[in-house]
């Protein structure tokens, strides 16, 4: 019974954490300490001060860059697995990726 504990999953995923924290506190304590300085923590670190810039972020972009993405890894996962078995399913989502991807070319980048 009580070796059964000691190799239980659970068990030993608890003691590997536990021996991780410990590792990474040990580490934390005996790594050497760096020396912040004002021009390190600039945005660029040269060591010049330059005028912080906001960075701007166009969402719209990035969701249509993320839509390409999830349909061209849905058809690279649904291609990949068609070998498997070939036949008529792997064409028509091959067909609805490409409409897919025909639909989303006129949209507008900026708005």
């Amino acid at each position: 019974m009580g070796l059964e504990i000691l190799i239980s999953p659970p068990f030993i995923f608890f003691i590997v954490v536990i021996v991780s924290i410990i590792i990474f506190l040990i580490g934390g304590a005996t790594a050497a300490k760096g020396v912040k300085t004002s021009g390190k923590l600039a945005p660029y670190a040269c060591g010049e001060d330059f005028p912080p810039e906001r960075f701007r972020i166009d969402v719209r972009r990035l969701f249509i860059y993320g839509l390409y993405f999830l349909i061209f890894d849905a058809f690279a996962l649904i291609f990949a697995l068609s070998f498997a078995s070939p036949g008529m399913f792997p064409i028509i989502f091959a067909v609805v990726a490409l409409v897919a991807i025909l639909v989303m070319i006129p949209v507008k980048w900026y708005g």
